[in-house]
């Protein structure tokens, strides 16, 4: 399952809860065709890795949380444990998302 993200104490409250699991973070928006093309698999990803956190934040939502994890260019995803970052990359690479995912968990 993915949680949509709709404030920076969501997210911090998000990253809290998930203890030592990785938490992966697409940061997107409705408006962005690359992110709308990944999103089928972001989605499926989070019912295949149910040890995983999945969290979905809009950028045009939540700009405090954007600012705060410097994200510059969409799409990006950013990789967390024990709240803090342990890797990112921008792109809709759905084979590295997953490769990544596998590496760090």
């Amino acid at each position: 399952m993915v949680k949509q993200i709709k404030s920076e104490y969501a997210f911090q409250e998000a990253l809290n809860s998930a203890g030592d699991k990785l938490v992966v973070v697409d940061f997107s928006a409705t408006w962005c065709g690359t992110c709308k093309m990944i999103k089928p698999s972001f989605h499926s990803l989070s019912e295949k890795y149910s040890n995983v956190v999945f969290l979905e934040v809009d950028v045009d939502d939540c700009q405090d949380v954007i600012s705060e994890c410097e994200v510059k260019c969409m799409l990006t995803f950013q990789f967390f444990k024990n709240g803090q970052k342990v890797g990112e990359f921008s792109g809709a690479n759905k084979e590295k998302l997953e490769a990544t995912i596998n590496e760090l968990i």
